[in-house]
């Protein structure tokens, strides 16, 4: 199958003569066919298949010149970086094409997007949070939208965005075709297309949770968080081969600390990127390591599925996701375009059943290797790794109203005291042995 075999117009198959583009991957060629003939499409594909191309030529294929430049086609994704990927590859499909494509998300001045999408647009990629907020501005135009994309619909759930994406669902025609693309399909989702998608057909590229064949992974169980660190640091020394890293943190603390660490060791060739970094901060360390200044980033799952980058040589896992489906979006961001990647996970004791449930939806072991020479083994212990010392709690016993007594106590014999009045009478009669009276009144 080769690109030419598809019913591509000229402008199209043009482009893709020019950017070397013969064989369609295996979600393209089985996704393109279905988009074509009008059905809704629910792809399951993992990262780094070509998905964004897949659904990008039926719907350029499809498109027809407007006047007007108002929106005919939605693209939403999760995080700002897979809208420029997207609106990037718009534009490197459509230089012999009068297409308009404009990219809105979160985090910078509304009020320029909104001057754009006023000035007319036939592409709008989206994140779902900002995008509503053009909607309930007016800037944003649903009327026209015939086609709506709905890529890494599992991360976007997993961000809280389900609100928005109902409201700009109810927003749109009910008259229009729908794509999702996601790497795994739950529950949320499966609710979602019997809510709002027409009989999908279903396009899978690989089953869920196969791990991608051009990906090396291994495994290194080391004792704690400091020997992770030596670890890391040795590996990025001695090995040559890792000309472009993609080390992963669970945390935007975590990243931010061993980016601290590392960056005196390795200085101007090491960068971070996490939500809290500014949105110039985060393209700029994307760029800068596309372009080698970088060799290594440090960063979260969350931003990581926007860097698109075809040469990352290693992935390593700082730490084993705690959900098994990250785990396949992180070792994706290698491997791609059909070159040979690594993805390394250092696993704790502690992070064994982690990396058993990753086994699990696998079908497949990941090899551990044993520690390199010269490792330095750390015993100092993080706060979190410290032992606990657990005492019983004493359940002390309330007692019940009913069986509260009196506020005081009985006192003891030696201390009962009892008055007794003794007349004096009595008191002569005991002391002289009779009655003594003190004589007649005057």
């Amino acid at each position: 199958m080769l690109f030419a075999d598809l019913n591509l117009n000229t402008p199209l198959q043009s482009v893709l003569n020019d950017l070397g583009f013969t064989v369609p991957t295996t979600i393209q060629h089985r996704v393109f066919p279905v988009v074509m003939s009008g059905r809704d499409v629910c792809g399951i594909a993992q990262t780094g298949t070509g998905k964004t191309f897949a659904y990008l030529l039926p719907l350029l294929r499809q498109w027809k010149f407007n006047k007007e430049k108002v929106p005919q086609i939605l693209i939403l994704v999760p995080t700002r970086e897979l809208v420029a990927q997207v609106v990037q590859a718009v534009k490197e499909l459509t230089p012999y094409m009068s297409v308009l494509a404009v990219g809105v998300y979160g985090g910078v001045n509304i009020k320029t997007q909104m001057a754009e999408l006023y000035n007319g647009a036939d592409v709008v990629v989206a994140t779902p949070g900002r995008l509503y907020d053009l909607a309930m501005n007016g800037a944003f135009k649903s009327k026209a939208i015939k086609k709506l994309v709905i890529d890494e619909v599992d991360e976007m759930l997993n961000l809280g965005f389900r609100t928005q994406l109902k409201n700009i669902l109810d927003l749109l025609p009910a008259k229009r075709q729908n794509l999702m693309f996601s790497a795994t399909i739950t529950e949320d989702i499966e609710a979602l297309i019997a809510t709002y998608f027409n009989d999908p057909e279903r396009v899978e590229a690989a089953p869920t949770g196969t791990p991608l064949e051009n990906i090396v992974q291994t495994g290194y169980e080391v004792p704690n968080f400091y020997t992770k660190v030596n670890l890391l640091h040795l590996l990025l020394t001695e090995d040559g081969t890792m000309t472009k890293v993609l080390v992963f943190a669970a945390t935007k603390k975590l990243a931010d600390d061993l980016y601290e660490q590392l960056e005196t060791k390795f200085p101007g060739t090491a960068g971070v990127i996490h939500s809290n970094k500014e949105q110039n901060h985060r393209f700029n360390t994307v760029e800068q390591f596309k372009n080698g200044t970088y060799r290594f980033i440090i960063a979260t799952d969350i931003v990581a599925r926007g860097i698109d980058i075809a040469e990352v040589t290693h992935v390593i896992n700082f730490d084993t996701p705690d959900v098994s489906e990250n785990y396949m979006h992180r070792i994706g961001r290698t491997g791609r375009a059909d070159k040979k990647g690594i993805a390394i996970t250092f696993i704790t004791e502690k992070e064994k059943p982690l990396l058993n449930a990753i086994e699990t939806l696998m079908h497949y072991q990941v090899p551990i290797a044993a520690l390199p020479e010269g490792l330095i083994i750390s015993d100092i212990l993080t706060e979190d790794e410290k032992p606990k010392i657990y005492m019983k709690p004493v359940q002390v016993k309330i007692p019940k109203k009913d069986e509260v007594g009196p506020a005081f106590h009985e006192k003891s014999a030696k201390n009962s005291k009892v008055n007794f009045v003794v007349r004096r009478k009595d008191r002569m009669m005991a002391k002289y042995g009779k009655p003594k009276t003190r004589g007649q009144k005057k």
